[in-house]
């Protein structure tokens, strides 16, 4: 018996070997047909690559906004400091302006002074006087002398603050009128009635007029200004002191007390004229 021929299944083989071969090279070589595998390698690199571009602009971004960050930080204190130096300068407008307004008034007022003066201004405080004492920045080498007047003007009225009692080269010693060493011979400006001013040691506190005659208990007024009577050689008339605050009247006294509040507040005292009484007109 003859055998089957072997030639039908190796040539069944060979023609699916080049069928599959051909099928492979026309996968890897048609750009449409089936898959494009290198488009898919471009998709996944342009994926990758879009990833790292975002993330590398977010970084870049992300420091960018840092250093505009510390700019606007160091752009906001300079415009702080621009604020602060503008208030500054505000602030010393409106004190140089309230003191030219302050000096104006005076000079003014110094126009109707009808004695030799002198504009001195407080620098220092005695503590060996509690206080009470002031010192001035006008002394002998200006032509100030002890016992010197020493008035002011403050809030459009002028009124005694007291007398020069120590003098140096340079600097002066001033004794207020609420000094309780302090005496004034003085008078009711609208009934004349005389009496003594005299301190109670006191800025805060009140100064008494004594010895005024008890029949004028009638005649005075709160609010009544009480003046300087010129009986002294060393007071000029007509200077004001203070207003009448309280009478104190006691049964068994001859006469009776007022209080005054001092015209001038010498909380804010800054400016005092040392008036000569003894030389007339201006210095």
């Amino acid at each position: 018996m003859k055998k089957p021929s072997r030639l039908v299944p190796t040539t069944l083989y060979v023609f699916l070997g080049l069928t599959g071969f051909s099928f492979l090279l026309l996968l890897f070589s048609a750009r449409s047909f089936f898959v494009d595998f290198r488009e898919i390698g471009f998709s996944i690199f342009s994926g990758v690559r879009n990833i790292v571009h975002k993330a590398t602009n977010f970084v870049s971004e992300t420091i960018k906004s840092v250093q505009e960050l510390g700019n606007l930080k160091k752009e906001y204190l300079a415009l702080l400091e621009k604020v602060e130096e503008y208030e500054r300068i505000q602030r010393d407008s409106v004190y140089i302006k309230r003191e030219n307004e302050q000096l104006k008034e005076l000079l003014g007022f110094s126009k109707t002074i009808p004695y030799r003066y002198f504009v001195a201004e407080i620098i220092g405080k005695e503590p060996d006087n509690l206080f009470s004492s002031f010192v001035v920045n006008k002394g002998s080498t200006d032509g100030v002398k002890k016992n010197m007047v020493v008035i002011a003007y403050q809030d459009g009225e002028r009124g005694l603050v007291g007398k020069v009692i120590q003098v140096g080269f340079h600097e002066s010693l001033v004794m207020p009128v609420y000094d309780s060493n302090f005496f004034v011979s003085s008078r009711l400006l609208d009934s004349r009635y005389e009496g003594i001013v005299n301190g109670q040691g006191n800025a805060q506190k009140t100064v008494v007029m004594r010895y005024v005659k008890k029949r004028a208990k009638d005649e005075i007024q709160i609010g009544s200004m009480v003046i300087t009577s010129g009986l002294s050689d060393i007071y000029p008339p007509d200077i004001p002191i203070g207003r009448v605050e309280r009478m104190i009247i006691q049964d068994y006294e001859t006469s009776i007390t007022l209080e005054l509040s001092p015209v001038i507040d010498f909380s804010k005292l800054e400016y005092v004229f040392i008036v000569d009484k003894g030389v007339g007109g201006d210095q």
